[in-house]
């Protein structure tokens, strides 16, 4: 007796037909058509999720970076020091590289500042003839000790520590200062 309703249907031998055989393979390719779609969004997302939880998981990224000996600093100059950043992560690009401007104070003192203003992150110049640092953007001014001077920042620049080791200048990195954007 052969029932409409069902899809299966049996031939005289008792074999199944074609019928169910084309349903078993549609289920088969949407299985694996399913299965190498998450197999390739789970590929995908793992560099974004490693970007995303790396900050978390590596608490303390300050590191000491050698910016230079004690004599290529004259007393009272104020000179721009790339370094390596705090977290030079693979896919940090161009930010794995950094800046400070790094003024010798005294024999033994120094000051270095980061190269953002504290408005909205531009980059700052030193200006010598006028003793200022200054922020192209939108008119920030900060004194050579790195307070505002005038202009937008809400804060003086960011400070760096340093220190003298060995005849070495080190600055103690950390990652690059974030500003307040509401400001």
């Amino acid at each position: 007796m052969n029932d409409s309703t069902t899809t299966d249907t049996h031939d005289h031998n008792g074999s199944r037909s074609e019928n169910t055989t084309d349903l078993s393979r549609r289920k088969f390719l949407t299985r694996i058509s399913l299965w190498s779609g998450a197999f390739a969004a789970a590929l995908v997302s793992v560099p974004f999720f490693g970007a995303l939880l790396d900050p978390i998981l590596n608490k303390d990224p300050h590191t000491w970076r050698r910016v230079g000996s004690l004599n290529d600093f004259a007393i009272g100059s104020t000179t721009l020091v790339k370094f390596l950043n705090a977290d030079p992560s693979p896919y940090g690009g161009v930010t794995e590289k950094t800046a400070a401007w790094l003024r010798r104070e005294t024999e033994s003192k120094f000051m270095a500042f980061a190269v953002n203003c504290t408005h909205l992150g531009c980059p700052v110049r030193w200006k010598e003839e006028a003793s200022l640092f200054m922020c192209p953007c939108h008119g920030g001014v900060y004194y050579k000790d790195g307070t505002v001077a005038a202009g937008p920042p809400p804060k003086a620049l960011t400070q760096y520590q340093v220190r003298v080791n060995g005849g070495a200048v080190e600055i103690k990195t950390s990652p690059v200062p974030l500003t307040d954007m509401t400001s």
